[in-house]
C-alpha cells in the first residue's frame, strides 16, 4: 500500500501544479506560480528517490502498483497501473531531477514574461505526461503519456504565439509527431492482436514462447513501434521538427532535448528489448537509421550560427548514437548515454539561455565573442558541457560514447569508423560554438556590451549542479577495463533476462581484449583532440568569423541550408497535398453547387406545373370534382362486377 501511494504521488505532484497554475495563472503572482511549479517538480523528485531507496532495500524486485481497472473490451482487460523496475526508476530520476533544475532555471529566465504562470503550468503538464510514459505498466499508458508530451511540445514550442513562425514550428512538431504516432498506434494494435494484452509482464514472456528470432510478425510489430520512435526521438526522415522546436523559450529546449520527449523513443525500445532482440532485421534498420542521423545532423551542425540551432542538431546527432547502440543490442549503453546526455545537454541549453539573457536576446554567435570575462559562471559551466559532449576523459560523455563505439566495433567495423567520424564532427562544432561565443573580441553592439551581466542565482545554480553531473556522471558506468564494476549495466541486467534466452550476446561482457579497448579509446580521444585543435586554430588563433549568409556558395551553402530537406518536403509532400486538397475542395464545391442548384430548379419546375392546377376558376374546380367522382365510381363498379 505504501509503495502504491508513492507511485501515485510521483506524477500527481506535477499534475496538481499544472491544475493550480493552469486555472489560476491570471490571479497568482509570478513568484508564487514559480514556487508552486518548482516545488511540485522537486516533490516528485523526492518521492522518486524514496521509491529508488525502497526498491534497493527490497531486493530490487519489480513492483506493479494497480490504481484502478481502466479498459474492459471483450477479453481485453487493461488496468491503470505503474511498473517500478530498474528502467522506470532510472528514467524517473532523470526526468524529475533534471526537470526540477529546469523548473528552477525558468523562474529566473521567464519571470518577467506576461504568460509566466501559464508557462510554468505547461512545464508541469509536460513532466506529468513524461512520468506517465515511463511509469506505465503497459503500452496503452505509455501511449497516453506519449501523446501528452506531444501536446505539451506543441503548447510550449508555440508559447510565444504572437510570432507566426513560432506557431508554424509548433504545428510542424505536432503534425510530424502524429505521423510517427500512427505507426506506434498500429504497433500497439498488432500487439493486442498477437498477444491479447498490452501489459509488459504478459507480452514479453509470451513473445519468447511463441516466436523465434526473425519472425515476420515480430518484425512488423517492432518496425511500427520504431516509426513512432523516429518521430518522437527525431530520426531520419522525421527529424526536421526538432531543430525548429528552438522557437520555444530556452527552458523548453532543455526540457525537450535533455530530459523528456526525445528520450521517449529510446525508452520504448529498451522497454521492448525482447521484441527487438527477436527482430534482428529491425535492429539492423535501427542501427543504419541511427548512424545516418548522427552523421547527417552533425554535418549540419558544423555550419549553423544560431547558438540554439547548433545544440539542436547536436541533440539529433546524439540521439542517432543512442539508436546506433540499440541497433547492436547495447541496450544498457544506450541508457547510459541517455543519462549522461541529459546532464550535459541540459547544461548546454541552459548555458545558451544564460548567454542569450546576457546578450539581450541575441542568438547569432557571429555577434558574440569575448564573453568569458563577463559571464564567468556561464562560461565555466558551458566549457564543462562542451568537454563532456565531445567525449574527452574523464567527463561523463567520454564513458557513455566510447562504450557505444566499443559495442559497434564488435558488431561492424565500418559502422564504428563512421561513428568516430561523427564524434569528430561533434567535437569540432561544439568547440567552434564555444570559441566563437566566449573567446576573441566582442562583436556585438555597444549597448549589448554595456549591459553584459551574469544571470541570477536561480539560473546559475542549475548550471553548476548540471556541471558537476556532467563531470562525474560517468561514474555510473566506469568500465571493467579500468578495474571497475560497471554498476549501471549490472543494475539493468535483470531487464534483459528474456532477451538473453533469445540471444546470449545481450548484456554480455565485451569479448574484446583490454588492449583493443585501450586502442579504441585512444583513437577516439585523438580524433576528438584533432577536431578541437582544428577549431582552436580557425576560431581563436586565426580569429575567423563565419561568413554572412549572402556570401555562402557551393556545398557550404547546401549544408548551411540543412541540405534543403525542408524545401524538398515542401515541394514533394506539402505542396502536392495542398494541390490535392484544393482540387478536392473545388470538385466538392462544384458538385455541391450543382446539387443545390439542380434541386432548386427541379422544385421550381414542379411548382410551375402544379401551379397550373390552381386557376381560381370555380367551373374548372367543379369539372375536376365531377371527373374525380366518375372515375371513382367506374373503378368501384368494375371491382364489384368483375
Amino acid at each position: 500500500m505504501q509503495l502504491t501511494l508513492l507511485c501515485a504521488l510521483v506524477p500527481l505532484f506535477p499534475f496538481i501544479g499544472f491544475l493550480v497554475n493552469g486555472l489560476g495563472f491570471r490571479n497568482i503572482p509570478n513568484s508564487a506560480a514559480g514556487v508552486i511549479s518548482t516545488a511540485s517538480a522537486v516533490a516528485s523528485f523526492v518521492v522518486s528517490v524514496l521509491l529508488f531507496s525502497n526498491f534497493l532495500s527490497g531486493g530490487s524486485q519489480p513492483f506493479t502498483a494497480v490504481l484502478f481497472d481502466w479498459v474492459s473490451v471483450g477479453g481485453l482487460k487493461i488496468q491503470f497501473s505503474y511498473l517500478i523496475d530498474q528502467l522506470s526508476l532510472l528514467m524517473l530520476m532523470v526526468v524529475t531531477g533534471v526537470g526540477s533544475l529546469i523548473h528552477l532555471y525558468s523562474m529566473g529566465y521567464m519571470h518577467h514574461d506576461e504568460g509566466f504562470g501559464k508557462f510554468m503550468a505547461f512545464l508541469n503538464l509536460f513532466m506529468f505526461s513524461m512520468l506517465l510514459l515511463v511509469m506505465g505498466s503497459n503500452y496503452l499508458i505509455m501511449f497516453f503519456g506519449w501523446e501528452g508530451v506531444g501536446l505539451c511540445s506543441y503548447l510550449l514550442i508555440g508559447f510565444w504565439n504572437k510570432n507566426v513562425s513560432y506557431g508554424d514550428a509548433a504545428r510542424k512538431a505536432f503534425v510530424m509527431n502524429r505521423i510517427g504516432d500512427l505507426g506506434f498506434l498500429i504497433g500497439i494494435f498488432l500487439i493486442i492482436n498477437t498477444f491479447g494484452s498490452v501489459e509488459y509482464q504478459q507480452v514479453f514472456p509470451k513473445a519468447v514462447e511463441l516466436f523465434k528470432a526473425g519472425d515476420s510478425t515480430v518484425f512488423w510489430i517492432t518496425f511500427c513501434l520504431f516509426i513512432g520512435a523516429m518521430g518522437k526521438s527525431a530520426q531520419i526522415p522525421l527529424y526536421t521538427w526538432l531543430p525548429d522546436a528552438m522557437a520555444g523559450p530556452t527552458p523548453v529546449s532543455a526540457l525537450i532535448h535533455a530530459a523528456t520527449m526525445v528520450t521517449a523513443g529510446i525508452y520504448m525500445v529498451i522497454r521492448s528489448n525482447v521484441l527487438y532482440t527477436l527482430a534482428p532485421d529491425t535492429l539492423e534498420i535501427i542501427a543504419i537509421v541511427g548512424l545516418a542521423t548522427a552523421l547527417f545532423a552533425a554535418s549540419i551542425g558544423l555550419f549553423q550560427n544560431d547558438i540554439k540551432k547548433v545544440l539542436a542538431y547536436s541533440t539529433v546527432s546524439q540521439l542517432g548514437y543512442m539508436f546506433l547502440a540499440l541497433g547492436v543490442m547495447a541496450y544498457s549503453s544506450a541508457m547510459f548515454h541517455v543519462m549522461t546526455h541529459a546532464f550535459f545537454k541540459a547544461l548546454l541549453f541552459l548555458g545558451a539561455g544564460s548567454v542569450i539573457h546576457a546578450m539581450g536576446g541575441e542568438q547569432d554567435i557571429r555577434k558574440m565573442g569575448g564573453l568569458q570575462g563577463h559571464i564567468k559562471i556561464t562560461f565555466l559551466t558551458f566549457l564543462i558541457g562542451t568537454i563532456a559532449i565531445s567525449g574527452i576523459p574523464p567527463f561523463a560523455g567520454f564513458f557513455s560514447k566510447d562504450e557505444i563505439l566499443m559495442h559497434v566495433y564488435e558488431h561492424n567495423k565500418l559502422l564504428w569508423a563512421l561513428g568516430v567520424v561523427g564524434s569528430m564532427m561533434t567535437s569540432f562544432y561544439m568547440f567552434r560554438l564555444l570559441f566563437l561565443t566566449f573567446f576573441g573580441t566582442f562583436r556585438g553592439t555597444k549597448h549589448q556590451h554595456e549591459h553584459l551581466h551574469e544571470s541570477p542565482l536561480s539560473m546559475t545554480v542549475p548550471l553548476m549542479v548540471l556541471a558537476v553531473l556532467s563531470v562525474f556522471g560517468g561514474a555510473l558506468g566506469l568500465p571493467e577495463v579500468f578495474g571497475f564494476n560497471h554498476q549501471l549495466a549490472n543494475f539493468m541486467s535483470p531487464l534483459f533476462e528474456h532477451s538473453k534466452t533469445v540471444n546470449a550476446l545481450v548484456g554480455a561482457k565485451s569479448a574484446l581484449p583490454h588492449s583493443t579497448e585501450y586502442a579504441l579509446m585512444f583513437v577516439s580521444v585523438m580524433a576528438v583532440a584533432l577536431s578541437m585543435t582544428a577549431a582552436w586554430v580557425l576560431f581563436v588563433k586565426k580569429a575567423n568569423v563565419p561568413a554572412s549568409d549572402e556570401t555562402l556558395d557551393g556545398m557550404t551553402k547546401v549544408i548551411y541550408n540543412k541540405y534543403y530537406v525542408d524545401e524538398i518536403y515542401q515541394a514533394a509532400i506539402v505542396k502536392p497535398l495542398y494541390s490535392l486538397s484544393e482540387f478536392c475542395h473545388s470538385v466538392a464545391e462544384t458538385a455541391m453547387d450543382m446539387l443545390v442548384e439542380s434541386t432548386g430548379k427541379l422544385v421550381n419546375v414542379a411548382g410551375n406545373g402544379f401551379r397550373q392546377l390552381q386557376t381560381g376558376i370555380v367551373g374548372y374546380y367543379v369539372l375536376a370534382m365531377v371527373a374525380g367522382i366518375l372515375l371513382f365510381a367506374v373503378f368501384t363498379l368494375r371491382s364489384v362486377l368483375f
